[in-house]
């Protein structure tokens, strides 16, 4: 059986060497370990989760694919407004809730998460999520889906997977961005800009939400090796790193910084209304080059 549940997490593995560790806690992906396709090397780890981050529940984890629900960045809607930044559901448990593949080219599984009293206390609308991912020999695939069991109410939100791709930013270039109207978060009153680089990189600070973005990127490091991402249901996607700012983070280790390009697919610069008994999925799917 290539899974393993414990009472904090879930460990999924694969023949190749390949394997993922998902906590319960924010369903949030904490480690992805696969070989290149380029020769027959170890499984290397390819996501970054800061050695000073919180694995035991008291706080959304700092690295790995933390689930940004019911909205992205600050709240900004009186229904938002007990609710601290990007929502609840990376610092709600998750509940593993079945296997849907297990034989030797894959493992699913699947986690759900339902309003909970600590949620509805701070958030009345009705919601229902799932969270599947899914482990081959060379990819980790990441889905939400967000029901909505209302008979009457339209669900409005925002959702996103803050991916933290380990990468040296020294080295690592994103691509392909240039053309791309985005966000610039990090200057004052967050204008809108139009990206001219061919490749951008993580050098200095970087906090920008790239809208209508085509859902298919690659973070690359040289010699052809790297991690492409395709993303489906995500219009947007958001490339951030704080720089020496991460500095200020008492979760981020010294350095950390350099070791990361956070690649973050989803619906960050717009809403998504969800009409009554409606399902959306937002996904990801992580190959290594």
């Amino acid at each position: 059986m290539p899974f393993k549940t414990s009472d904090s997490k879930v460990i999924l593995t694969h023949a190749n060497g390949s394997s993922a560790e998902i906590l319960l806690y924010g369903a949030t992906v904490i480690s992805w370990k696969a070989p290149s396709q380029l020769d027959a090397g170890p499984a290397l780890e390819r996501l970054y989760t800061s050695s000073k981050a919180f694995l035991d529940g008291s706080k959304p984890v700092r690295g790995g694919i933390p689930i940004v629900f019911p909205f992205f960045g600050p709240p900004r809607k009186p229904e938002h407004s007990q609710l601290s930044q990007h929502g609840f559901a990376r610092n709600q448990v998750w509940r593993f809730d079945a296997t849907l593949a297990d034989t030797t080219d894959e493992v699913s599984v699947r986690f759900v998460l339902e309003p909970t009293p600590a949620v509805t206390a701070k958030f009345a609308a009705a919601f229902s999520l799932s969270y599947v991912v899914t482990l081959t020999a060379h990819q980790l695939t990441t889905a939400l889906h967000v029901t909505n069991p209302s008979a009457t109410t339209t669900f409005t939100f925002q959702a996103l997977l803050h991916t933290y791709i380990r990468a040296n930013t020294a080295l690592s270039t994103v691509t392909p961005f240039k053309g791309l109207t985005y966000i610039n978060k990090l200057k004052p009153g967050f204008p809108e800009e139009v990206e001219t680089r061919e490749a951008v990189d993580v050098r200095e600070p970087a906090d920008f939400v790239y809208m209508s973005a085509g859902g298919e990127y690659e973070v690359s490091w040289g010699g052809g090796l790297g991690v492409e991402v395709k993303a489906t249901g995500f219009n947007d996607v958001v490339l951030w790193n704080p720089g020496k700012e991460g500095k200020k983070m008492s979760d981020l280790e010294e350095g950390g910084w350099d070791l990361f390009v956070a690649v973050e697919p989803g619906a960050a610069s717009y809403w998504i209304d969800l009409a009554p008994g409606n399902s959306w999925t937002g996904q990801q799917a992580l190959t290594v080059i």
